[in-house]
């Protein structure tokens, strides 16, 4: 990961690392989080599931080991274009989105996605509340 896409990645560090520790709070848990673009989005997304094209969020759950978080960048912006919400915050749901299925939520039917997006909600509420997250992505030195 690097600041050249105006990622705070300090700041995305601790959110990750407080998220965890709230909804992991007995154990330990190695997380990673890819920023990536969308050609290494939509060619992950091939590989492992099997779709084509980018998607805003890919997990990878290693059990107590811990697990992998892909999001794209290109994505998130779109999206925060599309649902009127600032690039940052679509950013910070992402993440909690990838650290809400490491946790074992799944999104994949409706009455499933309902309790993950409640969740997903209630953490974003606290992230936005306890960290300054207008700060996570300068879009001036994104690219």
């Amino acid at each position: 990961m690097s600041n050249a896409r105006g990622l705070n990645l300090p700041l995305l560090r601790r959110i990750t690392n407080a998220l965890s520790g709230r909804l992991f709070p007995k154990q330990s848990r190695n997380i990673t989080t890819y920023f990536v673009g969308a050609k290494k989005m939509a060619s992950v997304n091939e590989r492992f599931l099997g779709h084509e094209g980018p998607t805003d969020v890919i997990t990878f759950d290693y059990g107590d080991y811990g697990g992998e978080i892909f999001i794209c960048l290109e994505v998130a912006l779109a999206q925060a274009k599309e649902f009127g919400m600032t690039p940052q915050m679509e950013l910070v749901r992402y993440l909690v989105h990838g650290l809400l299925h490491l946790k074992g939520y799944d999104d994949c039917r409706a009455r499933d996605r309902a309790r993950m997006k409640k969740a997903e909600d209630k953490w974003v509420r606290w992230v936005a509340a306890e960290f300054p997250c207008d700060k996570v992505w300068s879009r001036k030195r994104a690219g």
